[in-house]
């Protein structure tokens, strides 16, 4: 196998440790020793050496501890500890070696979507629950000291998803009075109230801190971290919020699901006594997974520089719960609410051009209030920008363009109530349908950040679709007033409101023809998980499939609804083949622009 680099002089032999690991390159240093890449010469592999000297006892018996508490376990989610051994005055604990990266560094880079926190903290949970059960309690669980591993090819969904490393202020069990109590050990940023006043340490201890790193992990923001790590005053800024009241999660970030927001919120209360168990936590973990997007980048910077920004430069200390500018902080980005408000406009400025008769205002004028009103409030910006033309429909006598208006904009406001930003997302639908591409739209649905917002989108986007095709009378996809009475079809505009809604909207739900929404929305929910952008060849293939798949089941679904064949005389759906190639190289780029770079996977273990 291939071993790592060493960094000894050119011709030069490896130093021997413990007669068979030969020393390699450093890896890193920590408060106790350094940490080498080495090689098994007994075994011939690869393995990581961490190197502690030992002069001061204290640190001696710090070696010692670390050595039997790894040696206590054995779990997929811990780092395992091969061998410890003395030479003199130096402590040996030789350990596998992980082919990764820490979760620092991965949240520091946005690297990591909502379900990788939840995998890695379902693991977590499962290491702490195996060390608690052999009385160890590990006192320092940070990002720090979790690495995830890397396959070859760069992916962090590794073999084991995470490890938790680093025993060395590990309580075990046994342990004398001053290694359980009045011993300030582990990283005040992630430490429980009780640890930090140098109280009683339990279970309950690591359940704090790993449910603090899974709330930053989500939300980008530790609240009990200072501001600013390179100020004097951070350690004890950082101190005085030990044991307060944190910012409930639900409130940063709206769209997680409330039982999984309440678990974590849970098990960063003050007292131990109120945190539940891990177990309890791990549950929670494991039954939102399906819940929540798979799409990295989410946190795209590290928590420090967001919570400064959220600040105002520092100017006040955003940790109390009403403070408005801790949940700033992980509000959508401005560019996000920028491309929101475009979108919304550009919509209603063709609205107000083609729905009514004259317009009421320059349809420029139109698209610019309304997309600086979705920009600042998306949901009521949308809302009024909504009611605005609908009452102007209706002072113009254009009651059936009115209806066709709230048919469409009803079901979005309904089912994708807590995606304000994305409401504007279906009008790509029956634009793309009018250059022959309607079916590349499910690429773009699949953009939206959680998996049953996707489907929402897809399935909308038909809708959408549908209902502009009867507007129109065009042949976007299938044609769908070939489902209506032909009376009905050539003069769609001039229409009651309950003619609409009996003779277009209904016969167009009867028809199954939404069956294609389904689809389109499944296929939106699960592009991500196919197409991650971490390896070209394979998102290549992964998108291939996925856009033969959905031009063949829309063409499927469309030919055997219910009559519509051989009504629309449509027997193969518009731009068929042209919108599943534009599909699948929509998914590639989109996938390889939005995905963080990242050099190849580091080498990494004990620290």
């Amino acid at each position: 196998m291939e071993t790592a680099p060493h960094t000894t002089r050119p011709g030069a032999v490896p130093e021997l440790v413990l007669g068979r690991y030969r020393l390699g390159r450093r890896l890193g240093s920590g408060g106790m020793g350094t940490v080498h890449v080495a090689h098994d010469e007994q075994l011939d592999r690869a393995v990581a050496v961490k190197r502690i000297a030992v002069g001061d006892p204290a640190i001696a018996k710090r070696a010692t501890r670390e050595g039997k508490a790894a040696a206590r376990v054995q779990h997929p989610g811990i780092v395992a500890l091969y061998e410890a051994g003395r030479e003199g005055d130096t402590v040996y604990l030789v350990s596998e070696l992980v082919r990764g990266h820490t979760l620092r560094e991965l949240l520091d880079e946005g690297a990591f979507s909502d379900r990788d926190v939840l995998l890695t903290g379902v693991v977590l949970c499962d290491a702490l629950a195996h060390a608690h059960a052999r009385g160890i309690v590990h006192r320092d669980v940070k990002p720090g000291n979790i690495l995830v591993p890397a396959r070859p090819g760069g992916d962090v969904h590794g073999e084991g998803i995470a490890k938790l490393t680093d025993f060395g202020v590990a309580w075990m069990a046994g342990d004398d009075a001053l290694t359980r109590t009045g011993d300030l050990v582990g990283t005040l940023a992630y430490m429980a109230p009780e640890q930090a006043e140098g109280g009683e340490i339990s279970p309950a201890t690591d359940l704090y801190a790993l449910a603090l790193v899974l709330y930053e992990a989500l939300c980008g923001v530790n609240p009990v971290r200072g501001m600013n790590p390179a100020r004097p005053a951070h350690a004890a800024q950082t101190v005085r919020r030990i044991g307060r009241r944190m910012p409930a999660l639900g409130r940063l970030r709206r769209d997680l699901p409330l039982p999984l927001c309440a678990a974590i919120d849970r098990g960063v209360r003050p007292h131990p006594e109120d945190r539940g168990t891990v177990e309890e936590l791990r549950d929670a973990l494991r039954d939102a997974l399906d819940d929540v997007g798979d799409e990295p980048g989410t946190i795209a910077a590290p928590a420090t520089e967001r919570l400064e920004r959220a600040a105002w430069g520092g100017r006040h200390d955003p940790w109390e719960d009403d403070d408005p500018s801790l949940v700033a902080a992980v509000r959508p980005r401005p560019s996000q609410r920028v491309v929101a408000g475009l979108g919304a406009g550009v919509l209603l400025a063709a609205a107000v051009q083609w729905l009514g008769p004259a317009p009421f205002a320059p349809p420029l004028a139109v698209a610019a209030v309304t997309a600086v009103l979705v920009a600042l409030l998306p949901r009521l910006g949308w809302l009024a920008a909504v009611t605005g033309l609908l009452l102007w429909l209706t002072d113009a006598g254009a009651a059936g363009t009115a209806t066709y208006v709230v048919l469409a904009a009803l079901p979005v406001a309904l089912l994708a109530r807590r995606a304000g930003a994305w409401w504007s997302l279906p009008a790509f639908a029956p634009g793309l349908g009018l250059g022959a591409l309607a079916l590349a739209y499910p690429t773009i649905a699949g953009q939206a950040p959680r998996p049953a917002q996707r489907f929402v989108l897809g399935l909308l986007g038909c809708w959408w679709l549908l209902l502009a095709e009867t507007l129109s009378g065009e042949r976007l996809l299938f044609g769908a007033t070939g489902l209506l009475d032909p009376a009905v079809a050539r003069a769609p505009r001039d229409l009651g409101t309950g003619t609409v809604l009996a003779d277009v909207a209904w016969p167009v739900l009867s028809s199954g023809l939404l069956l294609v929404g389904v689809l389109w929305g499944l296929a939106a929910a699960v592009l991500p998980l196919l197409v991650r952008g971490r390896v070209a060849a394979v998102d290549l293939v992964a998108a291939t499939v996925w856009a033969a798949a959905l031009a063949t089941g829309t063409q499927a679904l469309g030919g055997v609804v219910h009559g519509f064949g051989a009504t629309a005389g449509a027997p193969e759906p518009r731009g068929l083949v042209a919108g599943a190639v534009l599909a699948a190289v929509l998914a590639v780029a989109v996938r390889a622009v939005s995905a963080p770079s990242r050099s190849g996977p580091e080498t990494r273990s004990l620290p």
